[in-house]
């Protein structure tokens, strides 16, 4: 297991090493030119001249120890002054410099510790912790993307909490009810007729179909499914899922018009998947369109080789504070409306917008107003993506 080494320790060890390296590096060049530049000025302030040759050639190169540096009192003295004067200077450079490093290291190391005691309470729960940012440089950017992160893991939180409240919800609906039948039958409250018994299977059913959504919800936004993409023709499969549902429609007296232009280019998708989507659109536009409404199906090209479903009801219609939610689980828009009376989990449309997505589709949903019905879209590739020409690489 590797020792811990503290950033901070090691970030000053290294500005030590360069500070020892530089003044070595200093009194090295200082003494090995200064024979040659103390011959030189000498020579020059004595009125002797200087061969045009040595001019110049300091750092101790092409020349030794000149005669006249040798055995002389003045230099040696020189000598020994300029070394003193020397070390007191990279003594004093040297303690400055190690305080200005250490300030500097306390500098780098004090946010990312910062960062990493806020980590520390974000793992045991706290997912209110942030960190302070100061400047611009690579750290408050770092602290930035902290920060980000942290508010993503709090949404991520009260999603998972808000999710848990809600299934404990709708388990504990159909559970109570069926509770309820039981402990009438055995207290003699209840008859134990045919139609008692239909309620509580209806009871079970419902809660085997909330099971079964969620499984479906669990799998889909894991993305733990595969995709069996082929061409398609989508009125076909428009038509397919309209048939599945006709019963229903015209127990309602609801009418459904399918209008398509000629000429649509196949799609190309998971035709399974795709009528899941259809069903679950169309269930909930079953749900709230009133009796004697009309529900219009319409399909068209659009740009960058996809194909726009549209869905149109003359329902109840969505409040526009509402349109952001209606792809959340387990969201309604009218709150009242149970399970029973029809309103549905609200699990419908989030599986559909991630099978949609699956796709690379995209999906919407918009509205006049309530009572004013509205219009759920989306969109799907076609089978010109296959033939499209990738783009050219300079």
């Amino acid at each position: 297991m590797t020792k811990y080494q503290p950033l901070g320790l090691r970030l000053f060890l290294s500005y030590l090493v360069i500070i020892l390296i530089g003044a070595g590096i200093m009194i090295f060049t200082a003494e090995a030119a200064l024979p040659q530049s103390f011959n030189r000025h000498m020579m020059e302030m004595m009125g002797t001249p200087v061969p045009d040759d040595t001019r110049g050639r300091g750092m101790g190169m092409g020349y030794g120890r000149p005669a006249e540096a040798g055995n002389n009192p003045l230099y040696d003295n020189f000598r020994a002054g300029f070394t003193e004067a020397m070390l007191i200077a990279v003594a004093a450079a040297t303690f400055t410099a190690l305080g200005v490093s250490f300030f500097f290291s306390r500098g780098i190391t004090a946010p990312l510790r910062a960062m990493s005691a806020a980590s520390q309470r974000i793992a045991a729960g706290r997912y209110d912790e942030r960190v302070e940012i100061s400047g611009a440089d690579e750290l408050a950017q770092l602290g930035q993307q902290f920060n980000a992160m942290a508010v993503q893991l709090q949404q991520v939180e009260a999603m998972r909490q808000q999710l848990l409240g809600d299934v404990s919800h709708e388990l504990r609906t159909p559970l109570t009810a069926i509770k309820g039948y039981m402990e009438g039958l055995m207290d003699g409250v209840i008859p134990a007729t045919t139609e008692t018994y239909q309620q509580i299977h209806t009871e079970a059913d419902r809660l085997a179909r909330l099971v079964d959504d969620l499984q479906e919800l669990s799998r889909v936004e894991a993305g733990a499914f595969r995709l069996e993409k082929s061409p398609q023709s989508l009125p076909a499969l428009i038509a397919t899922t309209a048939r599945r549902l006709a019963p229903r429609f015209e127990a309602k007296n609801i009418t459904v018009s399918q209008q398509f232009p000629e000429g649509l280019p196949p799609v190309l998708v998971d035709s399974d998947r795709v009528i899941q989507i259809l069903t679950n659109l169309l269930g909930n536009a079953l749900t709230y369109t009133p009796a004697g409404g009309q529900v219009t199906i319409t399909a068209r090209p659009e740009e960058n080789a996809m194909l726009r479903v549209s869905l149109r009801d003359s329902g109840l219609g969505i409040p526009a504070e509402s349109l952001p939610h209606l792809f959340d689980r387990f969201y309604r828009v009218d709150k009242s409306r149970s399970r029973q009376e029809g309103g549905g989990s609200g699990i419908g449309l989030t599986i559909a917008k991630a099978l949609v997505e699956a796709h690379g589709g995209q999906i919407g949903a918009s509205s006049p107003g309530p009572g004013l019905g509205s219009e759920f879209f989306f969109t799907l590739p076609t089978t010109s993506q296959l033939s499209a020409p990738s783009p050219t690489k300079n």
